[in-house]
């Protein structure tokens, strides 16, 4: 059975009405990124952040996954299917995609400050005072600007593997991420599809200039 990697950013939930990362002006929702995406911004003002992450939580409750979350779950029927997202939205998991890598963490997961691998789902309002068993402040389970990205070497030994490579609604900016595709065999074909896609040398890709839903649409037609 062949093995499709799968890229995930932003414009993968976008057709829900999860709203993007950031505008172009850098803001997120009107506040400077470093803010509410930076642990210095967590020791400046925790109740900012942690509120900041309960409206996105809050938001994850009321979308629904879309098509496209829906067709790479059922590419589950015919072929082996790991998804390596940028992501910290569920909708994966809940179109029914059943291996599932996060990136950047999980709006659905808190983890303890004190003790980064205590990690545990919870899905309500994160408040100032909610701790672990051993008494340190709860935080998002959120990968944040200058902190490292845990699951990346797990992403390099998924792509190492892939018979076929999608990318889907990223813009290939964002390190470490954005190296992946360098990890597959030169022979594998890369399929990249984004409405805006950016310009990414490599040999043998595929571009193809459409919304998630449109291009899952198009490259499933490909790959039958």
């Amino acid at each position: 059975m062949k093995h499709i990697v799968v890229l995930t950013g932003a414009g993968m939930s976008a057709e829900s009405g999860v709203k993007t990362f950031r505008d172009h002006d850098g803001l997120w929702e009107g506040h400077d990124v470093m803010q509410v995406a930076s642990p210095d911004g967590f020791r400046q003002n925790p109740e900012l952040v942690l509120e900041f992450y309960n409206q996105r939580r809050r938001q994850l409750k009321e979308v629904q996954p879309n098509q496209a979350h829906k067709d790479l779950a059922q590419l589950e029927s015919t072929y082996k299917v790991t998804i390596v997202t940028q992501n910290v939205d569920d909708l994966h998991e809940r179109a029914g995609s059943t291996n599932v890598v996060h990136l950047h963490g999980e709006l659905k997961k808190v983890r303890s400050t004190g003790n980064p691998r205590d990690v545990k789902v919870w899905t309500e309002d994160i408040k100032l005072g909610d701790t672990c068993e051993s008494g340190y402040q709860l935080r998002p389970h959120i990968v944040w600007f200058g902190e490292d990205v845990p699951m990346i070497d797990k992403a390099v030994e998924i792509c190492l593997t892939a018979d076929i490579l999608l990318i889907i609604g990223t813009s290939m900016q964002v390190y470490p991420a954005a190296g992946l595709m360098h990890y597959v065999d030169e022979s594998t074909p890369i399929y990249y599809i984004d409405p805006k896609p950016a310009t990414v040398r490599h040999q043998n890709i595929n571009v193809i200039a459409k919304t998630a839903t449109e291009g899952l649409k198009v490259l499933i037609d490909i790959l039958e």
